[in-house]
């Protein structure tokens, strides 16, 4: 059985599913049409498949980012001198598969992953190209044959000395050169700068005038706003390694000087970008700088960091190619992203490690070729061996689709050498054909699912072609240079690929809740968090009484099993409080991670758990800032102790040290991150203000500086503060409402000036002094925001004029207290 069916086969097995009746759908979830009996495909389901190199697209049914449950691929097209042209018509239907002139069977699993096999199975020499389908039309089944370009069998080490490899990147190279002469200026910029990249990459001296006119128009990219970073990163990183290959400074090194400045200027104060780089700050005294939006992303940050690598190394031997900044710009980066080494995938922006797969949308793979360029040997390995374990359905999610998920896969696994790229390759190749079109390009292939995709009708055959090239040593991209991480035997290969068996989008339990109590514990002990947090989900949700071999665990001599103990008694709650002694211990543990983790576990367990907290309160003053320099392990106990859902003190502060206590909450409120300070709203609410005043300057500094990071979730605090102030009628929240009137963040600001601009009435007349502000606000918001719904703005205008006319008409004085301090 092939590879890549072991998990699905599983699966249906504990489903129980047969080839020939699928389970009925929840209720409210549409049933698969049956194409055979004149069922349409559903309305606004737009998403088909290229399948394959026969010409052919194809409609299949999906549910929750899965087709495991289709068993028809309905065809939407089929190209002119195709090798399904006069064969198939659009709207037949395909009910099966088969290759090598043996007949075709219907369609007893995911007919995609199956379509996929049988071309990869079709192409080799043994079966001559004969694909051959199991054909529905008008009412007559019947076993009709596609020949296909014989291409040959994947080498063990493919795309390493693979003859397949190869001929697909000749072929791809064909389409890209085509596509380059007829429209040199087509397409987005990032599907550009990757197909050039890939150009460069299979390094054809016939191809170095088309390259050097493309170098010339992605030099002159200048995009003055917007969302702007996830182009940049892919120009600049193009524009790094064409330098590094061709010495050709003439064309890009002004530029690449250019763009590098730009991405250098436009980091934030933690190494971070967003959408877009730093903007002023309208709030900040200083004239401080930070992200605006979502706040920090790292699909983009990682990759405009590995181009700042490129470019530092492409501009060394340039004059007067000196970019002030460039050295502390990586190291901030560097220094951000390292932190999730051995802790789970890199997350969205600045939020707590992704254990729920090991990819996260491609970060791990652009960190996997990050470190291996700067040379760190630890977190390349780690990141490569994540990218290893992440196949199947994990390669299908990813934030508006798995195009990047797809992009930095083969590229980190090659980081580990042959044996991994064969080992994932033997079980993801089917993607990888079916992707492929007859005329040797790609196009984007989207996760399953009923929306339209991001990508669609990108250009992905630089993207592909890029996993084809690795291993030659053209471009750093594809493996020019030492690398840090050694490469891996293939036993060990295969290993991390049956670390990320068991998980699938819409089954995420089955395969784990079937594992014996002894294997799930044994999985605690994994080098992967995630197979650690699955087998600790399958413990939470389990009957068994485990707590004496998790308190055992947690004295292993391995970190790993210590790391899984803590997880998984997280997930006990109360059934953990065996563990509490031991886990109060684990909080003076040399390992960082290890002591937050135990934190976490504290704070799952609960009331239990309550002896715990003079302990978690006296590690906020315990701060090692070379080992701990960004304060991460305060941020996670500021959520142990305080987050409204869970935290031990987040509904009683009975007994509590009030000196220990204030001391961790001031601590917090400083925290650079959005998120850690906003668990301290519950203490605003379950302390006297008389207890509180000692911690008003604090708090007023909170809602005045924003935190530099975690900006997404910034403004809880803020307001939560400003709350405060004018439930206490404390004068300084008079002028800090005005002011956040305009300078809070603009997502979800149509919603939050509601309250704001209601906390400032509250003060009546008094707010009198601050129209002014309030005037200007209004014209702000009527003649000058951009990057905001027009509509929204001018909302937000009649609602501050609004409040002007109640804030004049009023002459209620009610009595104001000063700040202290």
């Amino acid at each position: 059985m092939p590879r890549s069916l072991r998990l699905a086969v599983a699966l249906w097995a504990i489903a129980p599913l047969t080839s020939q009746a699928i389970a009925a759908p929840p209720a409210g979830e549409i049933a698969p049409p049956d194409f055979t009996a004149g069922d349409p495909i559903p309305d606004g389901w737009t998403q088909d498949w290229n399948l394959g190199p026969t010409g052919l697209r194809g409609w299949m049914f999906s549910r929750k980012l899965e087709t495991t449950d289709a068993r028809q691929i309905r065809v939407t097209q089929v190209d002119a001198g195709s090798p399904a042209d006069g064969v198939i018509k659009v709207d037949d239907v395909l009910l099966g598969v088969g290759q090598g002139g043996v007949g075709a069977k219907p369609f007893d699993g995911d007919p995609r992953v199956l379509f996929g096999e049988a071309i990869t199975a079709a192409e080799t020499d043994a079966n001559g190209g004969r694909l051959v389908l199991l054909r529905w039309r008008d009412g007559d089944t019947k076993t009709v044959e596609l020949r296909l370009p014989v291409m040959g069998s994947y080498s063990p080490t493919a795309p390493f000395d693979c003859p397949k490899s190869a001929k697909i990147v000749d072929r791809g190279r064909a389409t890209l050169l085509e596509t380059m002469r007829r429209d040199p200026a087509g397409g987005h910029i990032i599907a550009r700068s990757l197909n050039a990249l890939a150009l460069l990459a299979i390094g054809d001296e016939r191809d170095l005038p088309l390259l050097k006119e493309q170098a010339t128009i992605l030099a002159e990219y200048a995009q003055p706003s917007g969302v702007r970073t996830w182009q940049y990163a892919y120009v600049n990183l193009f524009l790094a390694e064409y330098l590094l290959a061709t010495g050709d400074s003439e064309t890009v090194a002004a530029d690449l000087k250019r763009m590098t400045r730009m991405i250098v200027d436009g980091q934030s104060v933690v190494g971070s970008w967003g959408h877009d780089f730093v903007r002023d700050d309208p709030r900040s005294p200083t004239g401080a700088k930070r992200l605006g939006g979502y706040g920090m992303m790292n699909a983009p940050g990682i990759p405009l960091t590995l181009s700042l690598v490129l470019a530092r190394e492409a501009l060394a031997q340039e004059p007067d190619a000196e970019v002030a900044g460039l050295d502390e710009a990586i190291a901030k980066s560097e220094r951000f992203l390292r932190f999730y080494v051995g802790k789970g995938a890199i997350p969205y922006g600045d939020h707590r490690p992704w254990i729920q797969t090991h990819e996260d949308n491609g970060k791990n793979g652009m960190a996997a070729v990050l470190f291996d360029r700067l040379g760190d040997e630890a977190a390349a390995d780690y990141f490569a061996r994540m990218a290893v374990a992440s196949h199947g359905p994990e390669r299908d999610v990813g934030h508006t689709g798995p195009y990047f998920n797809t992009l930095w896969a083969l590229p980190s696994v090659a980081r580990l050498g042959p044996q991994a790229t064969g080992a994932w390759l033997e079980e993801s190749a089917w993607r990888y054909d079916l992707a492929r079109r007859w005329d040797g390009s790609f196009l984007y292939q989207g996760a399953p699912g009923a929306r339209p995709q991001t990508y669609r009708n990108w250009d992905c055959t630089g993207l592909y072609l890029l996993g084809y090239l690795q291993g030659t040593d053209r471009t750093v991209f594809t493996g020019r240079g030492d690398r840090a991480a050694d490469p891996i035997d293939r036993a060990t290969a295969e290993a991390l690929v049956d670390a990320g068996r068991g998980w699938s989008n819409a089954d995420r339990d089955s395969f784990y809740d079937g594992l014996s109590t002894e294997e799930l514990l044994n999985r605690l002990a994994s080098w992967s968090p995630t197979v650690r947090e699955r087998a600790a989900i399958a413990l939470g949700r389990s009957q068994a009484d485990v707590s004496d071999e998790l308190v055992a665990l947690l004295d292993a001599p391995d970190l790993h099993a210590r790391y899984g103990a803590a997880q998984a008694l997280k997930l006990q709650r109360g059934r953990g409080a065996k563990a509490v002694p031991r886990l109060i211990e684990a909080l003076q543990a040399d390992d960082l991670w290890l002591r937050i983790l135990a934190a976490e576990a504290l704070a799952g367990i609960g009331d239990p758990a309550r002896s715990a907290v003079p302990a978690l309160l006296a590690r906020f003053a315990v701060h090692d800032p070379e080992g701990d320099p960004r304060a991460m392990e305060q941020r996670y106990l500021a959520g142990a102790l305080f987050a409204s859902r869970g935290g031990l003190l987040s509904r009683s502060l009975e007994g509590v040290d009030r000196d220990a206590l204030r001391e961790a909450v001031r601590l917090s409120l400083q925290n650079e991150d959005g998120r850690a300070r906003g668990n301290l709203s519950s203490i605003y609410r379950n302390l006297s203000f008389e207890e509180l005043r000692p911690l008003l300057p604090a708090i007023r500094e909170a809602i005045a500086t924003p935190a530099p990071s975690g900006i997404m979730f910034a403004d809880g605090i803020q307001t939560a503060g400003l709350e405060l102030f004018a439930e206490h009628r404390i004068e300084e929240g008079i002028d800090l409402l005005a002011e956040y009137v305009r300078g809070q963040k603009q997502h979800g600001s149509q919603k939050r000036i509601v309250t704001i601009l209601n906390l400032l009435t509250r003060y009546g007349a008094h707010a009198q002094r601050v129209i002014p502000e309030l005037e200007a606000a209004a014209v702000y918001f009527e003649t000058e925001e951009e990057n905001f719904p027009r509509k929204l703005s001018l909302e937000k205008a009649k609602l501050v004029r609004e409040a002007i006319a109640e804030i004049e008409a009023s002459t209620a004085r009610p009595e104001l207290i000063e700040l202290d301090g």
